[in-house]
């Protein structure tokens, strides 16, 4: 049933970025403008049912044990500005993971996305979110009790269907990510979940995003949603020309920055 569950999201998914591509046209091409243009990380294997998974991996300075953070991509794949914003994490003390979920892939165009999204097993997917996990909460420079996941586009559906898949985590951030209704499923999640919706995505609209917050507060979650006027999907990647909105961007990730400090500090 849950596999199920997740294919039919993701179906539903992949439609909803069909209607938004012209969104995303340009964010393959654009300069990147945010955090440091030169990556810190490293790339890093790890476990996963479906073969061996692999990532790029940010580490922060000093000694001592970390909270961690999985960064999932969007349907671009693995490319700079995810790379990019795990090591932005990396900055603030975090042990960030980059899963690659496309193993080895990377888009330049909304049909090559939309085609190697469509081609993803998801159970292979979740395996690889998982080994992620695993592999954090081993490392001795990880607090196992305090990792979260974040995700934009595609990933923010993948980090709301790993937060109820994975209970140990310690707490969830979805950006502009499918959403949810299923009492039975939203049963399931555990961790406090922020999320950061457009009011103008076409994919995901607000009436949507407002059912599922309702739902999640009916079954008694912590839940923190924003839905911004004027924004559409992807607004947060300043390499979408057409739809990078700064002013959302910067609360949103204001909003994340403070999320996580409580959850995980």
């Amino acid at each position: 049933m849950h596999r199920i569950r997740i294919a039919l999201a993701l179906s539903l998914l992949s439609v909803a970025f069909v209607a938004t591509a012209q969104e995303h046209q340009h964010s393959a091409t654009a300069t990147v403008t945010t955090v440091n243009k030169v990556l810190v990380g490293t790339s890093v294997t790890f476990a996963s049912s479906a073969g061996e998974g692999s990532g790029y991996l940010a580490l922060p300075s000093g000694a001592g044990t970390h909270p961690a953070i999985i960064v999932i991509q969007e349907w671009w794949g693995l490319n700079d500005w995810v790379k990019q914003q795990a090591d932005r994490f990396a900055s603030q003390g975090y042990v960030a993971l980059a899963p690659d979920l496309y193993r080895g892939k990377v888009a330049t165009d909304p049909n090559m996305a939309h085609e190697l999204m469509r081609g993803m097993p998801q159970d292979r997917a979740m395996s690889d979110l998982r080994g992620a996990f695993n592999y954090l909460a081993d490392r001795k420079d990880v607090d196992a009790k305090r990792i979260a996941v974040i995700g934009w586009c595609m990933g923010g559906g993948y980090a709301i269907d790993f937060a109820i898949a994975e209970p140990r985590l310690a707490a969830a951030v979805m950006n502009y990510g499918h959403t949810l209704t299923d009492p039975a499923t939203i049963a399931k999640l555990h961790p406090p979940l922020l999320g950061n919706f457009g009011a103008e995505d076409r994919g995901i609209p607000p009436a949507d995003v407002g059912a599922f917050e309702a739902a999640l507060k009916k079954a008694g979650k912590s839940v923190d949603f924003k839905v911004y006027p004027g924004a559409g999907h992807a607004f947060m990647n300043p390499n979408n020309t057409g739809g990078y909105v700064e002013g959302a961007a910067k609360d949103a990730w204001a909003r994340i920055d403070a999320f996580l400090t409580q959850h995980m500090r």
